[in-house]
């Protein structure tokens, strides 16, 4: 029995399409899952590795991993998800995390596209990659950009999650990335790519499974590419390796992940532009002007080890645990922009700080349906602890030169690279912050009427401590604590979802949450306080929605609010005597906000994905209420994210793309002076499936990004200005062995 359970989409083939063939019909086999049936006659949840099937048209997933409750399927979770598949990665030729939010109009990238880091906003809160987990797991992804070569699944869930996950997290929501795992058919696939100005890539993607009923899996995912991008002097040289393997049997399971990825980055643009107060932001750049020098570069590495077991004690009681660790490590040189004027006039300042950051995570957990009379139990007790740790400084920095620039014109620095010997590496340093997450969670989710109405009752009792530490010699001893927040809380849930019929539910939520304090970003040259924590904060979130499932076709909508502390870079004075910024927790920011999306395939051959944000964000008890009522910054008051795929009936195989963003106008400062344009970008392309030589599967995919060459801000969040990519040339193709 699998778990095709959502109606008539879900038994759909996608090999039954023109532009299948057999690389998109291996994806469901992949997925296939056995049965067990829950007490009350439904499928059970996945295994270990098994995520909820495609929905009609492969690009979303039937359900999503809610943390400690395991899987859930869209129409019977009482929260906002979305589970992006790998049929929908590959198709849209996606390297990280970043490529694939394009689809969910309520994720925006918060940093720029040629830097060595993804980061977002979700429901215009932001979630850094650092807060992305891994199968589940808190502080091992990488804590800067996450590839997804040897990813299956891409998951969203929307608004505070402390219920259902260890760590901390975030109150915008939760990324979670489902590593793939051996399908039931043999698979060897080559890929290899194009992006411009030269980037050339090659990816190996082999699974096996073996030995009695199949009971071992291995597959492996390995990727080189090197190349020119886009913008004027960037090189980048990126490398990931990731073997999976995996065992079930009728009672236990069990899995093993192990991560290797290098990225290597020439003359990067930098997370922490920014612009001066005083006059209007000006319009951005051509996507291609770099205001980097050609010296400038980020070189990280990292590893991460994760496993995770699953034993049935009883047909409807499995206990779980899992554990996971990870190392990154980042040397790098690099300059950031302070704009001036409205003639796009900026100083540049250069900045070097090595660092590692390495994560330890683990959790125990028991899941078991039962039932006391007509009402149904799923009772869920789970106990995880996570640490994450930064290493950095143990040395005076070098006094780095800035120089003047203008963002139209870039000039670099006179005299080329400035001496920076005498710095440590990111191998020898001092421990800098760490922050430790402990919590014990206990839910219950009742249903009554045959299932129809589901009451999850639950909460999650917290502990976070934060501490920072000196690393720099000319300020004190080393490792001197400079600051230490401890603080405990239970954090109380309450969810509900009715299914009207069966194939509309709707559902709400109440969900409170303690989460770390905000930390000031950026280096010492960008701002006055930079990597200063702040203590934890509570967050609080009220949701409705309703979710109606087509049979092909599926449509969301959310009503939600979210209240949270603000923190926010404060610029310095026009004139004044030290440029750089200051960070601080100023007031209340409260989002209040609706999400229209769709999913699937309305007709035969056409599928849509996306739908449209509308969000108001309002300061609140600002300092002497100087900014209450003021948008927050950042924070667009409308997004679209629209993208269509048509399979052209008069040649079999062929399948027309395209997408169109639009992001609104928003506030770069609390007074609400300076205002950043809205902006749509335009992207089309096309792929062909067909079989070539010795009968071997073969998918040719082509995509132009920013059509129009459209100049924009693509972020204005957190106090920095992001700009957008240009016009990008992506070409791939992929062969089946």
């Amino acid at each position: 029995m699998s778990l095709l359970a959502m109606g008539p989409a879900l038994a759909q083939s996608e090999a039954a399409r023109p532009d299948a063939g057999a690389a998109s019909a291996t994806v469901l086999d992949e997925l296939r899952v056995e049965g067990r049936h829950s007490g009350d006659g439904k499928p059970a949840t996945a295994t270990v590795g098994q995520p909820p099937a495609p929905y009609a048209g492969g690009q979303v997933a039937t359900g999503a991993r809610l943390g400690m409750l395991g899987n859930r399927s869209i129409l019977e979770t009482p929260f906002s998800i979305s589970g992006y598949t790998e049929k929908l990665i590959r198709d849209q030729q996606a390297q990280s995390i970043a490529d694939i939010t394009l689809n969910d109009p309520s994720v925006r990238a918060d940093a720029p596209p040629f830097s060595e880091r993804d980061a977002f906003m979700i429901r215009g809160f932001s979630v850094t990659n650092l807060d992305v987990f891994f199968d589940g797991l808190p502080y091992i992804a990488n804590a800067r950009r996450s590839f997804l070569d040897g990813i299956e699944r891409v998951e969203i869930i929307k608004g505070p999650t402390q219920l259902v996950n260890g760590g901390v997290g975030r109150v915008g929501g939760t990324i979670n990335l489902v590593p793939k795992r051996a399908g039931e058919e043999p698979l060897t696939r080559v890929t290899t790519s194009f992006r411009s100005d030269f980037q050339l890539g090659t990816h190996v993607d082999v699974s096996r499974r073996f030995g009695p009923d199949n009971a071992w899996g291995v597959r492996f995912n390995g990727s080189y590419r090197n190349g020119d991008t886009a913008l004027d002097k960037n090189e980048s040289e990126v490398s990931v390796a990731a073997l999976a393997l995996d065992y079930r049997s009728d009672r236990f399971r069990a899995s093993l992940d192990l991560n290797h990825s290098k990225q290597n980055i020439e003359a990067p643009t930098s997370l922490f532009n920014s612009a001066a107060p005083g006059f209007d932001i000006p319009r951005a750049p051509n996507g291609r002007k770099n205001t980097a020098n050609s010296f400038e570069y980020i070189d990280s590495d990292y590893k991460m080890a994760a496993s995770r077991v699953e034993f049935d004690l009883l047909p409807e009681t499995t206990i779980y645990a899992a554990a996971g660790a990870s190392r990154y490590r980042e040397d790098f040189l690099t300059s950031s922009y302070r704009i001036l004027n409205t003639n796009g006039d900026a100083t540049a300042t250069l900045a070097i700080q090595p660092q590692q950051i390495q994560g330890f995570t683990g959790e125990v957990g028991v899941r078991s349906k039962f039932e006391t009379g007509f009402i149904g139990h799923q009772v869920n007790i789970a106990a995880s602890r996570a640490l994450n740790e930064n290493y950095r400084g143990g040395f005076v920095p070098p006094t780095l030169p800035s120089f003047p620039t203008n963002i139209y014109n870039p000039g670099g620095l006179p005299g080329g690279s400035p001496s920076t010997g005498g710095f440590a590496r990111s191998d020898d340093l001092p421990l800098f912050a760490d922050l430790r997450a402990s919590s014990v969670a206990v839910s219950d989710t009742l249903s009554f009427v045959e299932g129809r109405l589901q009451l999850t009752l639950g909460g999650r009792y917290q502990h976070i401590r934060s501490r920072g530490f000196n690393t720099r010699p000319d300020r004190g001893p080393i490792g001197l604590n400079t600051y230490h927040y401890d603080d405990e809380r239970f954090s109380p849930a309450i969810a509900a979802t009715i299914r009207v019929t069966e194939n509309l539910s709707v559902y709400a939520n109440y969900v409170e949450a303690l989460t770390e304090g905000p930390t000031a970003p950026g280096t010492t040259a960008t701002v006055t306080n930079a990597g200063e924590a702040f203590a934890p904060v509570v967050n609080k979130q009220r949701e409705v929605g309703v979710k109606y499932d087509f049979g092909s076709f599926l449509f969301t909508a959310a009503l939600f609010e979210i209240r949270q502390p603000n923190g926010f870079v404060t610029p310095a004075a026009p004139g004044a005597s030290d440029p750089r910024g200051t960070f601080g927790v100023d007031g209340r920011q409260v989002n209040r906000g609706v999400e229209l999306s769709v999913a699937g395939e309305p007709i035969e051959g056409l599928r849509l994905l996306g739908g449209v944000t509308l969000l108001d964000a309002e300061l609140e008890k600002t300092a002497s209420g100087a900014f209450d009522g003021n948008d927050a910054p950042g924070v667009p008051k409308t997004a679209i994210n629209l993208y269509g795929e048509y399979d052209l009936p008069w040649i079999a195989g062929l399948t027309a793309t395209g997408r169109v963003l639009y992001t609104g106008g928003t506030k770069y400062d609390q007074a609400n002076d300076q205002k950043v344009a809205s902006w749509t970008r335009f992207d089309l392309g096309a792929r062909y499936a067909f079989t070539g030589p010795l009968d071997k599967p073969v998918v040719i995919r082509a995509d132009v990004q920013n059509v129009f060459d459209k100049a924009y801000w693509s972020s204005s969040a957190r106090g920095f200005l992001a700009v957008g990519a240009p016009r990008t040339f992506l070409l791939s193709a992929s062969v089946d062995f």
